[in-house]
């Protein structure tokens, strides 16, 4: 019999983390962008893309259901 007090799962705290990492590397894409103020392709497309997709990560992480 387990006693487990976290409201998550291992799983959904490693989804988590990953999708923080996703949303990091995203913001890293739009500061790496080299036109001024940030107008190139990283920084108003690339950037902002792979920034959403870890935010929609980081709900399916938190809604992921552990098989019990």
């Amino acid at each position: 019999m387990e006693n487990n007090n976290l409201p998550f799962s291992k799983k959904n705290y490693v989804l988590m983390l990953i999708g923080i990492a996703i949303i990091i590397i995203g913001f890293v894409i739009i500061g790496l962008d080299g036109e001024p103020h940030g107008f190139g392709f990283m920084g108003l497309t690339l950037g902002p893309i792979v920034t959403l997709i870890g935010f929609i990560f980081e709900f399916y992480a938190i809604f992921h259901k552990s098989e019990k």
